[in-house]
């Protein structure tokens, strides 16, 4: 339990004041916009927005800017705004085999129906620093081709029509999706829970669990089926009409990750799959997502849980990055009173130790410890 600190209040005004004159920086230079973060600072928007569960570029941009860049800090502002937001329904899932696509890529087919399509990626850029973003040098406008129209058919598919990957998974048309945010977590959780809670998960941590499997620890070698990135619309069933009305369209990225399955007693052999969906443009996030995905499905497809990726409570338990952050940085403020408690303990266990000492005997175990 914490106790007031009195005559604290002018210290804390003052810290404001700093933090917000630190955050203006030089004056001489003009202030950063909120539009010149949302157009100019994208990625670090999107996954501002992913990991707050809230897709609004401006609201995440403001984040951004209020925390300093601190991308975690921006992160616990949104998801704090978010929990003050009325809730009107539930929208219906998104149809992604309908994206208008802007960048979709597979590494198992070379030549898949719909073609590869790039779109803009540091995947083939070399790593050195470009002087000329030290000015504001003229960007010539992006090579652009036709959108996709309709359904462009996914990798999985493919695998399928052959019968050499699982099924999609349908659920009962009765089943109820669970809502992460409205429900209290209880372990274990089904595989609609745990991808709300991977999604909004912290991406290094998920990145550093995803990349445990692909050195062994989870027994999982991926392949990329398909990674896609583009706008995909929103409807909302509304009962007094009979039908879905449209809200307008989201950036999303999703990743089909294609995982080797050596087979069960009620499985043959065959390929599985791990499922990653986020906000904006994450590549990196929804791979990370994919790839622990498919970890925790272990106890699903009766596969060993030796490694920590495969440990549905331990994943999820630490993932959140919001929660995490304020377990540990609580520790920055006042622990005086549990701290003297701990101090006279160990004086006191240090008296009976030397006590014993002098006396020519063995410290009591306790004490020893």
């Amino acid at each position: 339990m914490y106790v007031a600190v009195k005559g604290g209040e002018a210290a804390i005004a003052n810290a404001h004041r700093l933090l917000a004159d630190r955050r203006r920086g030089d004056r001489s230079l003009p202030a950063i916009g909120i539009e010149q973060i949302v157009e100019q600072l994208a990625l670090a928007v999107d996954r501002v927005m992913a990991e707050a569960s809230l897709y609004d570029r401006k609201l995440a941009a403001l984040a951004v800017r209020q925390s300093r860049g601190d991308m975690i800090e921006a992160i616990f502002l949104l998801r704090a705004y978010r929990t003050t937001l009325p809730r009107f329904g539930y929208s219906k899932s998104l149809d992604t085999a309908a994206m208008k696509i802007e960048r979709r890529i597979s590494a198992t087919y070379k030549d898949l129906p719909g073609g590869q399509l790039l779109g803009p990626t540091f995947d083939y850029t070399h790593r050195l620093l470009d002087p000329s973003l030290l000015s504001d040098e003229v960007v010539e406008e992006g090579a652009q081709k036709p959108a996709e129209q309709g359904r462009v058919m996914r990798v999985s598919e493919i695998l399928a029509q052959e019968g050499l990957i699982e099924s999609d998974g349908d659920l009962p048309v009765d089943q109820e999706i669970g809502d992460l945010t409205r429900e209290p977590m209880e372990f274990p959780m089904t595989r609609d829970l745990r991808l709300q809670a991977l999604a909004r998960g912290d991406e290094g941590f998920l990145l550093a669990l995803g990349y445990s499997t692909q050195r062994g620890y989870g027994r999982n070698h991926p392949f990329t089926g398909e990674i896609r990135i583009g706008e995909v619309e929103v409807e909302l069933d509304v009962p007094e009409l009979g039908f879905a009305v449209s809200l307008g369209t989201i950036q999303v990225t999703e990743c089909q990750m294609v995982n080797q399955f050596k087979g069960s007693a009620k499985a043959p052999p065959q390929f599985t799959r791990g499922y990653g969906l986020v906000f904006g443009h994450s590549e990196r996030k929804a791979m990370a997502m994919s790839l622990v995905d498919r970890a925790l499905r272990a106890e699903e497809l009766g596969e060993d849980i030796t490694a920590p990726s495969q440990d549905e409570e331990f994943v999820i338990s630490h993932s959140d990055n919001v929660q995490s952050t304020g377990f540990v940085e609580h520790l920055k403020l006042p622990h005086y009173v549990d701290f003297q408690a701990e101090l006279d303990l160990v004086r006191r266990m240090r008296r009976d130790f030397d006590a014993a000492r002098r006396g020519g005997k063995e410290p009591m175990p306790e004490a020893a410890e």
